[in-house]
């Protein structure tokens, strides 16, 4: 079994340490009404949209999120939370230390305590039990994603269940064998969107898109026919399955929490790479993390 297969499948029990531990990190977490920004790279800026878009949608203040990397400094932030699996990435680190400087509180999320990032944060919430050796994340968002609904609210008591039955039923049949594959979302689901077309870019190879689910209309449509996918995350506006069931292309409708049916796609993108041959645990071009040094990338 690969590192990713084995990490995929142990998402409800991270899901349910998350949970339970959110209560005990009330005070280094956002508190209602401060005005917050979210950051990460690649696959935690995803999960950072998504945390965002959930925060604003409750109410609970003024949520932005954005890649470590284009952080807009001039802003004044109350909090700012970096979620950061290895604790290492250049751009997180320089940020983080960028804004102790500039007096701005900030917590950093991570899966490894012992790194650079316990220098320059002013807190941790430490998810170790959920840290990785696979280069593709999988259960390192979600569970980070996870603590963060918690700690909003926002974790309701099916959606470890629904993760489970992600990874119990099968995916729907001939999905492998598709060339393509798009991925829709809604508010806080479209960062789910995001992730579900990286997952696949980075562990299958295969050609992924993602959207708002409104605006698929408005043009990306287009690409959709025979030998294509559409996976709505989240409830599909009224008549897009049909309008895309006439191209031709496979519509697969999210009948899960939109993070369980990620699960679902994390699964798709190994039987894809499985299907194609792949090693999902050797993904082309790739390391677990990206350090910068002299102004090039080095494996680390």
């Amino acid at each position: 079994m690969s590192h990713v297969a084995y990490e995929l499948g142990t998402q409800p029990e991270c899901w349910e340490r998350a949970a339970e531990l959110a209560p005990a990190q009330r005070t280094v977490l956002p508190k209602r009404g401060e005005r917050t920004a979210i950051v990460g790279c690649g696959t935690s800026y995803y999960m950072a949209q998504a945390a965002a878009a959930l925060r604003e949608e409750a109410g609970l203040g003024e949520t932005d999120a954005f890649p470590a990397s284009e952080f807009p400094r001039h802003r004044r932030y109350d909090r700012v939370v970096a979620l950061t699996r290895s604790g290492t990435t250049t751009e997180v680190l320089d940020l983080l230390a960028g804004l102790r400087e500039a007096g701005v509180t900030t917590t950093a999320v991570i899966g490894d305590p012992a790194t650079p990032v316990m220098a320059v944060a002013d807190d941790l919430v430490i998810l170790d039990f959920a840290d990785e050796r696979s280069v593709v994340q999988t259960r390192f968002a979600t569970t980070a994603l996870t603590l963060l609904r918690a700690h909003l609210g926002l974790h309701g008591a099916g959606v470890v269940g629904d993760a489970r039955t992600a990874l119990a039923e099968p995916l729907p049949a001939g999905l492998e064998s598709r060339g393509q594959f798009t991925f829709l979302g809604r508010g806080w689901s479209v960062g789910l969107a995001h992730e579900a077309a990286l997952k696949m870019r980075e562990a299958s190879l295969s050609w992924a898109e993602s959207y708002p689910a409104m605006e698929y209309r408005h043009g990306p449509i287009s690409i959709s026919g025979p030998g294509t996918a559409t996976w709505s995350l989240d409830r599909a506006p009224e008549g897009l399955a049909e309008q895309v069931g006439a191209t031709g292309s496979q519509w697969v409708a999210g009948r899960l929490d939109p993070l369980a049916e990620l699960v679902r796609v994390h699964r798709l993108a190994l039987a894809v790479a499985a299907h194609q041959g792949l090693d999902p645990d050797a993904p082309r071009h790739l390391t677990r993390s990206v350090v910068l040094t002299t102004g090039e990338e080095a494996v680390r």
